[in-house]
């Protein structure tokens, strides 16, 4: 073969080894590993990837190994045609200082359908400038939203009288709130309130919307007019949305320890138990603003870094409760969170607590050292390092030993493990170092404990329930919607975490009533089952009924007691709350 020919079929192969666009990038790193059978972390980096997006790709393809997988995306129009033939008719509309809904209602006359953002881009593309905000009777005699009454504790009417509200279930909250002295406690917190909104209501209304599940605060429009939300609140009507961004910034931030410790001790007194072994972790809340000051975090629903407030949650890991929460962290400060979890569950009880099981990134090697010279037994995993894998291939094959994990409702239950002490950097003494394959994943899963005498197979089925602690802090951070921060009616970050463990510890209060066992019942599902209930109401001269309607659950609220219950409300006059189920 000449010279000629060899360069020919080089620039040639160059075609399959650099491609030109992503869809043929995407083709060549897949048939590199599916077909040719290469290690996925060879094919990311031959292909310009990171280990994990491939991984990702490679998990898309397998759910749709189809051949419109890799079809180049088509292109949209590039001209807007139902715009430009009213752009003249917008632009003489606005000359007549009509807005953007104006111009709108205006075209719809004209039968030319188009929605109030094509509106404002023509506007803005012209160069028009925002009309000033006009007064209600400056603006054109339409249909409009009709105005609640506001927020008043001093208006609240007791007169008797029924009615009707979707709210039902945050009547079966009450009694607890009742118990441990709930707008006292707001007072010794010093919370900010005033004469029309006390402290007490004022956290009552976010509590409530909290406890229900509303997904975005700004929807709380929609429910001013529910007047059973207002009485859960002790107000005449639940406060507007604005007011949830005023309360939450006017609290001052030394507020939220003693309201956090005052809340502690009155779950204690209604006999919330707690457990000895905690699941720590780090959730990243996005910031989708312009904040210098806001660092990147690792968001593990997105795979990537981005903009985001770093919380640190610890979580129960047998009640499956919220303990801890701390959302003013830096990335300096991460790695010494959880000493300071250790710190405040000492203060708390007088111990310090057993076990704590996380992950290689919540804290360092010193730190493990500290907590191992404290008593604390932990397991977490170690960073799987090139020099470590290396090690661990190295090992033949009679090194490894199976077990069997019981009690564990998994397809993989017979591991094989290297079971073997070791000494690290940083941190005194020997460790032990668990090396786990056949668990599902592609690299063997390595952990780290000071508990030097207990079964690998209880260690490690106690971290494969640690695994789907990420799933149950996602299950809880969904439901009590703490990543909805972006919406209209931006709420302080302590307010909002505040809120969730307050919410957390009430809704367990509840299933532990209930005897639903707390490992397999989230708080979505107690919602579902008790607290998403509408009821009526009835305000007489002496107590509150709240009658719910016939539903198949009400059974266990009727065997839990809480058709007994008969609490005197101090926010509602002093009436006793009763509950009827029908």
């Amino acid at each position: 073969m000449d010279n000629s020919k060899s360069n020919k079929i080089t620039d040639f192969s160059r075609v399959f080894l650099e491609p030109a666009n992503p869809t043929h990038r995407q083709y060549e790193a897949l048939r590199a590993y599916f077909v040719e059978h290469l290690p996925s972390a060879a094919v990311a980096r031959c292909f310009g990837y990171s280990a994990g997006s491939f991984r990702v790709l490679a998990h898309q393809f397998r759910q749709n190994p189809q051949r419109d997988f890799f079809l180049m995306p088509q292109r949209g129009p590039r001209s807007a045609p139902r715009k430009d033939p009213v752009r003249q008719r917008v632009i003489a509309l606005r000359k007549q200082n009509l807005s953007i809904y104006d111009i709108r209602q205006a075209l719809l006359a004209d039968e030319h359908s188009l929605s109030a953002v094509s509106v404002f881009n023509i506007l803005k593309e012209e160069g028009f400038a925002r009309l000033p905000r006009r007064r209600d009777d400056a603006r054109p005699s339409r249909p409009r939203p009709e105005a609640a009454a506001v927020a008043d504790a001093r208006q609240l009417s007791l007169e008797p009288r029924h009615l009707r509200t979707r709210f039902g279930g945050l009547f079966l909250f009450l009694p607890y709130l009742v118990q441990m002295e709930f707008d006292r406690m707001m007072v010794r917190a010093e919370l900010p309130g005033s004469k029309m909104v006390p402290p007490g209501q004022a956290m009552r209304s976010l509590l409530g919307l909290k406890l229900f599940a509303a997904g975005r605060h700004s929807q709380v429009m929609s429910l001013v007019f529910d007047e059973g939300l207002a009485l859960f609140a002790g107000l005449n009507a639940i406060p507007k949305r604005a007011f949830l961004t005023e309360y939450s910034c006017r609290i001052d931030p030394a507020c939220y320890p003693r309201l956090r410790q005052l809340w502690f001790d009155g779950m204690n007194r209604l006999g919330l138990p707690r457990g000895t072994s905690f699941d720590l972790d780090f959730h990243t809340i996005p910031f989708h603003g312009e904040d210098a000051l806001v660092e990147k975090h690792y968001v593990s629903r997105r795979s990537r870094r981005q903009k985001g407030i770093l919380a640190f949650l610890a979580q129960d890991g047998d009640k499956r409760v919220f303990c801890y929460g701390n959302c003013d962290l830096r990335k300096d400060q991460q790695n010494d969170e959880v000493l300071r979890f250790v710190e405040y569950w000492r203060e708390r009880t007088g111990r310090f607590p057993e076990e704590l099981i996380f992950d290689s990134r919540l804290t360092t090697l010193a730190n493990l050292d500290r907590l191992n010279r404290l008593g604390i037994g932990f397991i977490t995993l170690r960073r799987r390092t090139p020099e470590l894998l290396r090690e661990m291939y190295a090992r033949p094959r009679s090194a490894w030993r199976q077990i069997e994990l019981k009690a564990i409702s998994r397809i993989y239950r017979t591991p094989r493990i290297i079971d073997q002490i070791t000494t690290l950097k940083q941190y005194q003494g020997p460790i032990r170092q668990i090396a786990v394959t056949d668990l599902g994943h592609e690299e063997p899963t390595i952990l780290l404990t000071n508990q030097l005498r207990r079964s690998p197979a209880d260690l490690i089925g106690r971290y494969a329930r640690r695994m789907l602690i990420e799933n149950n802090i996602q299950d809880g951070i969904e439901f009590f919607h703490m990543d909805a921060l972006s919406s209209s009616v931006p709420m302080k970050l302590n307010c909002d975490l505040q809120l969730t463990l307050m919410g957390s510890s009430l809704y367990r209060l509840l299933g532990s009533r209930v005897g639903n066992p707390p490992r397999r019942t989230k708080s979505r599902h107690l919602f579902r089952d008790f607290v998403e209930a509408s009821a009526e109401i009835h305000i007489g001269d002496r107590d509150v009924q709240v009658r719910f309607q016939k539903r198949a659950h009400n059974p266990l609220l009727i065997a839990a007691g809480f058709g007994d219950l008969d609490p005197r409300i101090p926010w509602l006059g002093g009436r006793r709350l009763q509950l009827a189920f029908g």
